[in-house]
């Protein structure tokens, strides 16, 4: 497990905090590991009903790190390695079959938000705002939520949010059904605590079984990765490289004269 992924069990419910708050919980190799590791690790736990996810500090996630996105841009070795074999979270939501609940505290950006599709609840602070800027980085959707978004909030939303980089406040990511509800910071952690042992309360045979039903996990490793295929391609794309410098140089970037 890794340092930046905090791991407890109790009342049947595995709690997986990210625990980088000093870097907005942005995910780091090691990171991505840990949590695809607790949810595989979760079906083979007796002692683990429903897992729940949360984030410590004032943010849920920042997503990637953008350093190791501008480095395999660049085509430093080592940032290309530790992409090779796919993403350990996202393989590891597609084949969930623990139910998973979210807390989702302040800001949740890029997979902090496409790994809620593959949530069973979401609950989100009063302040919370769910972004996913993968166009403006030159970059596509991935987690299947090319797929899983449109399904969940229709087209014409999912593409604002995908390509102008739309944000979604607390309140129109319940109104939307991306999230169950919003509630105070205060009370976010026991909100969804609360829920996630309700859950763990349930027959479980029954409860895997009627989540199993909802899901379609080939189709969504499927577009999984062919997003995957899409994502290293852009990654290593000039339209990227102008991306990632602008950011870093803190300007708009000007793709019209990207080749």
């Amino acid at each position: 497990m890794s340092e930046h992924i905090l791991r407890d069990v109790s009342a049947g419910v595995l709690t997986l905090t990210m625990n980088r708050p000093e870097k907005k919980n942005a995910l780091t190799r090691a990171m991505y590991q840990a949590l695809g590791d607790g949810i595989d690790q979760a079906e083979f736990d007796k002692d683990v009903r429903c897992i729940l996810i949360q984030g410590e500090g004032d943010m849920f996630t920042a997503g990637n790190d953008l350093a190791d996105f501008a480095a395999a841009n660049a085509g430093d070795a080592s940032a290309n390695e530790a992409r090779r074999g796919g993403n350990p979270l996202l393989a590891a939501l597609a084949r969930a079959k623990t139910p998973i609940v979210a807390a989702v505290n302040g800001r949740a950006v890029g997979v902090g938000v496409t790994m809620l599709m593959h949530c069973d609840l979401v609950f989100v602070s009063e302040d919370a705002l769910l972004t996913t800027p993968f166009v403006n980085l030159a970059l596509v959707p991935e987690a299947a939520s090319s797929m899983l978004l449109p399904a969940r909030i229709g087209h014409a939303r999912a593409f604002s949010m995908f390509v102008l980089g739309e944000a979604v406040d607390a309140r129109k990511a319940v109104d939307w059904g991306i999230a169950n509800a919003a509630v105070p910071t205060a009370e976010l952690r026991a909100r969804a605590r609360a829920a996630a042992e309700a859950v763990a309360a349930r027959p479980p045979a029954a409860v895997a079984i009627t989540k199993a039903l909802m899901r379609d996990p080939a189709a969504i490793a499927e577009r999984m990765d062919e997003e995957g295929r899409h994502f290293a391609a852009q990654l290593k794309s000039p339209e990227a490289a102008e991306a990632f410098a602008a950011f870093r140089e803190k300007r708009a970037p000007d793709f019209t004269k990207v080749a």
